[in-house]
């Protein structure tokens, strides 16, 4: 008998697609208990760009319902016939496509970036605030913070700092090095400047901007903004029948969705969307089986 169950590609295995995961399979139902989210009817493959399984995916990857292929980027979407090649030449027809391939810093790192927090989503601030609260009980007092960056991301990050009692000093200049310090640990104490100068503090912070990777969508023909954004609407549906995009590979209003919703919210949106387009697909599937 022929399968008529709605067949999910996710593309990407970051966090927004572990999010998504979690919710498709029941699995955040459990976590929250109360939660009257039904998991998703039908068969979920996910393309990772990763030879590893990352822990954060382990649990969903074991669900019968789902299949993770690693070391298989996507690369191209054929909308029309709805099938995606990865980048080992392996072809994947889908009923519905989430693309959740996030963003890429949009220039080089900076030398000992690795002494840094790094700031691009909404979904560092839990992070950071963790270790602001770490810092502060070591030094027993107000944390200095530099942040370096401009634009949306970095005015969240300073917002983020300034309401968990860092003093931060924030500089537009691009650093050529962060240096780090016994006081922070891992993370960085300082940023040198081309010209030898020196700002220190407590902790860096690294809010640079951020573009999304934008060659699934040019080759769907997906409507984007200016910096390759996906366009999506309030259910996080493309341009295109079928696509969908989330995270920070999405956009909407102008701000990369990274921004504006956490990982976990918009899993929760976006699940919810995939169940009802997919029972609404559900008779033409049957009819077109029969």
């Amino acid at each position: 008998m022929p399968d008529t169950s709605t067949h999910l590609v996710i593309a990407g295995a970051g966090p927004a697609a572990q999010a998504l995961l979690r919710h498709l399979t029941g699995m955040e139902s459990i976590i929250q208990q109360g939660s009257s989210t039904a998991p998703f009817e039908g068969r979920i493959t996910v393309l990772s760009n990763r030879d590893e399984c990352p822990e954060a995916l382990l649990e969903s990857a074991a669900h019968p319902k789902v299949s993770v292929r690693f070391g298989q980027a996507a690369s191209f979407i054929d909308a029309a016939n709805r099938k995606v090649t990865t980048t080992e030449g392996l072809e994947f027809a889908y009923d519905q496509l989430v693309i959740a391939t996030g963003s890429a810093p949009a220039l080089p790192p900076v030398h000992g970036a690795e002494h840094a927090m790094a700031y691009s989503t909404i979904d560092d601030a839990e992070q950071l605030g963790t270790h602001i609260k770490t810092l502060t009980e070591t030094i027993g007092r107000r944390p200095l913070g530099i942040l370096v960056g401009t634009g949306p991301s970095a005015g969240q990050a300073e917002a983020v700092l300034r309401a968990r009692g860092v003093r931060p000093v924030r500089t537009t200049l691009r650093p050529a090095a962060v240096v780090s310090s016994p006081t922070s640990g891992r993370n960085g104490a300082g940023i040198i400047f081309d010209d030898g100068s020196i700002m220190n503090g407590d902790l860096v912070v690294l809010a640079e901007e951020r573009a999304p990777r934008s060659s699934l969508a040019e080759s769907a023909g997906l409507e984007t903004t200016p910096d390759g954004g996906i366009l999506v609407g309030s259910g996080f549906e493309s341009s295109v029948p079928g696509i969908f995009a989330l995270g920070d590979a999405a956009a909407r209003d102008g701000l990369r969705l990274g921004l504006v919703l956490s990982a976990k919210e918009a899993a929760a949106r976006c699940a919810a969307r995939l169940a009802e387009d997919a029972l609404r697909r559900r008779p033409s599937l049957e009819s077109a089986a029969a």
